[in-house]
């Protein structure tokens, strides 16, 4: 008998410190981690409930059912979802993508900016996001208190893709519109580089199969105009988007990376790259305005932020120029509305890469779209060419 109850007191006493150390740690997280537990909490009522009342969604949602040894883990977690939280949380390496999975990407970042069958003719319709930043909108309050905010900043100039996200990290207004863009115009040497991923674009007056009504004629007179304003450039007009004869823009990015980065290492003095596209809408939207007197295509700024909404940081998509990208963006947004109102959509954010990384100040301008005339498209690079002046040159 008194061996049988030293044995239940020291079984007491063992239970009695597993309580108290368990309480222990649990404070401890709890003072470190109070808003992640509350959220973590609801996140396992909600699972728990879609699972019991709702297994075949949750089927769907997470795939085939665990194994018995992930079922009996799963389920002790379930007992204890601080250790689950933990777990969840411990840093770790991303695994990379299949190849089949990157395929899939890299096809949706070449087709992704307007959606178009192998004829080349547009299919669909605008999401609603790109719809609204089509409207034109009121001047703005551009000062650096409320650019500061950032929900004021994102909600006033940018139109963030579903696929994405983005923080006040990157849209810090002080350090966007603290980064120098301008150009070192002193030396010799070609200084903006404008080329066309997708050089089959065309307008809707455009004679079908010539260049100089298409998109690569636009930046033709882009280029031009540039050189005019002394500003030596460069105008590739390499083909992309046609293989074997046929519209094709599974690779197209990866074709002009190819071609455009040998010019750049070519001409170190190149500082600024563009990348000019031609955007795709409904076929009842016409991006215009009226600029000096002129019906005038309006322009998109489009950046990538090699991020996905649902797996983070695209790793083979590394861009290491993501915040001077942004800046460069952001300060020709803001001189096109300070300068030409209503001439620039919101600048448009979405998770994939589009060359930008080939330099700091690389530039994918989405300038109209098939509804508008290749006159109106003109008079817009005049535009463009003096807005793009005023933010590289220094004018002192």
């Amino acid at each position: 008998m008194k061996r049988y109850r030293n044995k239940k007191a020291g079984q007491i006493k063992a239970a009695c410190a597993a309580v108290f150390l368990a309480a222990g740690v649990t404070y401890a997280a709890v003072r470190t981690f109070a808003d992640e537990w509350k959220y973590e909490i609801q996140q396992n009522i909600f699972r728990t409930a879609e699972e019991m009342y709702m297994p075949g969604l949750a089927y769907l949602q997470n795939g085939s059912p665990p194994d018995a040894g992930d079922w009996v883990r799963e389920k002790a977690l379930a007992w204890l979802p601080l250790v689950s939280y933990v777990d969840d949380h411990i840093p770790y390496e991303s695994e990379i993508e299949d190849e089949e999975t990157i395929a899939r990407i890299l096809e949706a970042q070449a087709n992704d900016e307007n959606t178009v069958d192998e004829n080349g003719n547009l299919v669909g319709e605008p999401d609603e996001s790109e719809a609204a930043a089509s409207e034109v909108k009121p001047t703005v309050d551009m000062s650096i208190e409320k650019l500061r905010d950032f929900d004021y900043l994102l909600s006033n100039f940018y139109t963030v893709d579903s696929s994405t996200m983005i923080g006040p990290d990157q849209l810090n207004a002080d350090d966007l519109l603290g980064r120098d863009m301008k150009i070192d115009n002193s030396t010799g040497g070609p200084k903006i580089l404008i080329f066309h991923t997708h050089s089959q674009e065309e307008f809707a007056d455009s004679t079908p199969g010539d260049p100089e009504t298409s998109i690569v004629g636009v930046g033709e007179y882009l280029t031009q105009l540039l050189n005019e304003k002394g500003i030596e450039t460069i105008h590739d007009t390499g083909v992309y988007d046609i293989i074997n004869g046929k519209l094709d823009r599974s690779n197209a990015y990866e074709n002009a990376e190819a071609s455009v980065r040998p010019i750049i290492e070519a001409n170190p003095t190149i500082e600024v790259a563009i990348d000019l596209h031609r955007d795709g809408v409904a076929e009842g939207t016409h991006l215009v305005t009226e600029i000096n007197g002129k019906p005038t295509a309006k322009i998109m700024y489009f950046n990538g932020l090699s991020r996905s909404r649902t797996n983070g940081d695209i790793d083979y998509l590394y861009n290491p120029y993501i915040q001077d990208n942004l800046a460069f963006s952001l300060q020709m947004q803001l001189a096109s509305e300070s300068m030409y109102p209503g001439f620039a959509r919101h600048i448009y954010l979405r998770a994939y890469r589009y060359n930008l990384h080939l330099l700091p100040k690389s530039l994918l301008v989405e300038a109209g779209a098939q509804t508008n005339t290749v006159e109106e498209m003109m008079n817009a690079m005049e535009v463009l060419a003096d807005t793009l002046y005023h933010v590289i040159m220094d004018e002192d």
